[in-house]
């Protein structure tokens, strides 16, 4: 017997704590994130399996919304404005992410209604 760790039979394939809790994002490189950035003395197990789907989780929704943004300006590529344009016209986004500035992002159009002509009268 080759591989003499416990718990494991030699010729078995090692599966990803991500593929395990069913995430894309990388759960084994947030736990070492958590360990080596000094948060907390200790971590527990399952720390970093919420974080990363937490984060997977935001991550889709503003993809999703950036990807309606890229479609309504009949665009196929999400560019930092379709970023910009999903987060700042999703209020819960746009207040999570307040203080953050995105690179290449411009701003929401918005004319005061003052600026905007008279409406005239000839519907009558």
């Amino acid at each position: 017997m080759r591989n003499s760790s416990p718990g494991k039979t030699s010729g078995t394939k090692s599966v990803s704590k991500s593929s395990k809790a069913g995430l894309q994002f990388p759960v084994g490189r947030i736990a070492r994130y958590l360990k080596n950035g000094r948060y907390a003395e200790r971590v527990g197990a399952g720390a970093p399996v919420y974080l990363a789907a937490v984060l997977e989780y935001l991550a889709a929704e503003v993809l999703e919304l950036a990807g309606n943004a890229a479609r309504d300006n009949k665009k196929t590529r999400i560019v930092p404005r379709h970023i910009q344009l999903a987060v700042r016209n999703d209020e819960e986004l746009s207040k999570l992410l307040a203080g953050v500035t995105i690179a290449e992002g411009g701003v929401l159009p918005n004319i005061q209604s003052v600026l905007l002509p008279k409406k005239s009268a000839k519907a009558e």
